[in-house]
């Protein structure tokens, strides 16, 4: 199985990066955070959290955008009040990120370009 995801947790600024690799769809960021949520992954007091698409792209109906907002508002129990910062590479796959950020409830998100400008605004 090819690997899409992986997990890494900065204890310093409470930062936790999830990177993806290859064409992501709905299915794979729903079965990623379930992953995340059934193996402890996400230490409390995790506050910020940056998804890292640089070495990824959407394989996402852009109608269906909306349903990534809704996967996070139902999981207010880790993402309440949470900063969750998006970083793409291509005007194409900035498209789903921006759209969500339309639909933030109990959450907020935001995409980006880089590394450094995402992690400024997580840690505001």
């Amino acid at each position: 199985m090819e690997k899409k995801f992986a997990f890494q947790f900065d204890d310093s600024t409470r930062i936790l990066y999830k990177h993806y690799f290859g064409m992501i769809t709905l299915e794979d960021i729903y079965s990623s955070w379930d992953y995340a949520f059934n193996n402890n992954i996400i230490p409390a007091g995790t506050r910020s959290f940056i998804l890292d698409y640089r070495e990824a792209s959407f394989d996402i109906k852009i109608k269906e955008y909306h349903k990534i907002a809704d996967y996070y508002a139902d999981h207010l129990e880790v993402f309440k009040n949470c900063k969750i910062a998006i970083i793409t590479q291509t005007p194409k796959d900035v498209v789903i990120p921006a759209l969500v950020e339309t639909k933030d409830k109990g959450y907020i998100s935001k995409p980006f370009y880089s590394i450094e400008a995402a992690i400024d605004w997580v840690l505001k």
